[in-house]
């Protein structure tokens, strides 16, 4: 993939990093980044070297949300443009969410509208101190996509959620951490959320497939249906190779050693 794509893709190992890179831009969502993003959460979930998958934005900011000048240019066709755009990036919001690999996000700088969606995918957030995060969307008379009216109340509550997205509160990093929106601060965001990221590609992806499925199917189950996903998600661990490599492991007192599982 070139310097120029609006997408960087690069793997190493089983860790596959992810770039949004239209810096100049603000790594705003325009129609080819969207396609690219998409393309990347399919090959992401489908490709069995990839164990975990870490998601950054390149220059000073993570990502400023949609490309208002694209719509400003669509004219008459921007409620097209609206749909088209929300197809792809909701499958891709979709697929990374699913996929049975963990997913870091490393917020570089400020997210904002569909880039605050972006960093709240992650199952491990970590930001610059410098980040801070808006909702963004009624300020410019829209509303939320890209799964924010989904997520953000479940991690910060509804009545916080709804003071966000109604008044486009800027929420500096270290709040944000303290709210739950996301994970930490570390002032090298980077080297931090690689050293994560890392270390989850040496674990045993199939459980942590598992316990991102399960987690988020206790947001809309009930405590007897959630005990019946969870019965039959470790019993099919223990038949797995990731499972026996890890009784084994355990019993003779060694590290586990989950890639040859």
């Amino acid at each position: 993939m070139s310097a120029d794509s609006p997408l960087l893709f690069t793997r190493e190992g089983g860790l596959a990093r992810l770039t949004l890179n239209r810096p100049e831009a603000a790594n705003t969502l325009d129609t080819a980044l969207s396609r690219a993003l998409f393309e990347a959460a399919i090959e992401c979930d489908e490709n069995e070297a990839i164990r975990a998958v870490l998601l950054t934005g390149a220059g000073k900011l993570f990502c400023g949300g949609g490309d208002i000048n694209g719509f400003a240019a669509a004219g008459e066709n921007v409620s097209r443009l609206a749909k088209n755009l929300t197809t792809i990036l909701h499958g891709a919001v979709s697929r990374f969410a699913r996929m049975g690999k963990p997913l870091v996000v490393a917020v570089n700088g400020p997210a904002a509208g569909a880039g605050l969606a972006l960093a709240m995918l992650g199952d491990i957030v970590i930001a610059a101190p410098d980040a801070h995060f808006t909702v963004a969307y009624t300020a410019i008379g829209l509303t939320p996509d890209l799964g924010t009216s989904w997520l953000l109340p479940r991690l910060v509550g509804v009545r916080r959620a709804q003071e966000l997205a109604l008044t486009n509160r800027r929420v500096p990093a270290q709040e944000a951490a303290e709210i739950g929106l996301i994970t930490r601060v570390a002032d090298n965001v980077l080297a931090e959320a690689e050293m994560v990221a890392s270390a989850l590609a040496e674990g045993p992806v199939a459980a942590l497939g598992g316990t991102r499925a399960l987690l988020t199917r206790s947001q809309t189950t009930g405590l007897e249906e959630q005990l019946e996903w969870e019965a039959r998600s470790i019993a099919a661990a223990l038949r797995g190779a990731e499972g026996r490599e890890g009784v084994v492991a355990f019993l003779s007192k060694r590290k586990p050693d989950f890639r040859k599982a």
